[in-house]
């Protein structure tokens, strides 16, 4: 399957949003948003995301995710009611988040059932391409592209929510590959290649602006 194009990879974007690292170990996870990729695309006819209730009230910051308050996450489902639809679609894919390892590093902590594949960057694919420029965050890299309105109306969302930045980094996946020379041969090999993280690595705090 190596040597096929990197489209036919089981691929899935994934984003979490938490209430963030300054929790330390009590960093909870408050929303999920899967998307499979079909054909290097989202496919929103198979995507999840689910609010999810922390089981404590969470103190709002100026980074805290639009839309998360108190109110709404105390009506969400548990992480444990939440973590088997995120096991059936994770368990075995390859994994396509931007700063992957930061949302790896919490869901693997916080459900440590959950077994993909392999974890694919799109920030790591972005320095490839373009280098150490300003444009890093996936708001940044989207609106670069012009993709940022797709996204929205794919998804009905709104940036720093889970459905949204997980169908970002779909949609800029590929667009990143197009920008590679000879990105339309690229195969799953190549794309572990140039945009993989291993999933043991430790979380790196990449900067993003």
């Amino acid at each position: 399957m190596h040597d096929q194009p990197w489209t036919t990879a089981p691929l899935v974007a994934f984003d979490l949003e938490g209430t963030g690292g300054q929790d330390h170990e009590y960093e909870a996870i408050l929303e999920v948003g899967v998307v499979p990729l079909v054909d290097g695309r989202p496919d929103m006819r198979g995507a999840y995301d689910s609010v999810v209730n922390p089981g404590r009230r969470i103190q709002r910051r100026p980074w805290s995710s639009p839309g998360l308050t108190n109110d709404v996450l105390g009506l969400a489902p548990p992480l444990g009611a939440v973590e088997p639809e995120l096991a059936g679609r994770l368990n075995g894919a390859t994994i396509v988040g931007h700063n992957v390892n930061v949302d790896w590093r919490l869901l693997s902590l916080r459900c440590p059932g959950i077994h993909p594949a392999f974890l694919i960057d799109t920030l790591k694919l972005a320095r490839l391409v373009h280098g150490n420029t300003q444009r890093r965050s996936l708001t940044a890299l989207l609106a670069h592209y012009e993709l940022d309105d797709e996204v929205t109306k794919l998804t009905g969302g709104q940036p720093h929510r889970a459905p949204w930045d997980a169908a970002g980094a779909g949609l800029l996946l590929g667009m990143l590959i197009r920008e590679l020379p000879r990105g339309n041969a690229l195969t799953v090999a190549g794309l572990h290649n140039v945009a993989g993280v291993p999933l043991g690595e430790a979380e790196q705090t990449l900067p993003l602006f």
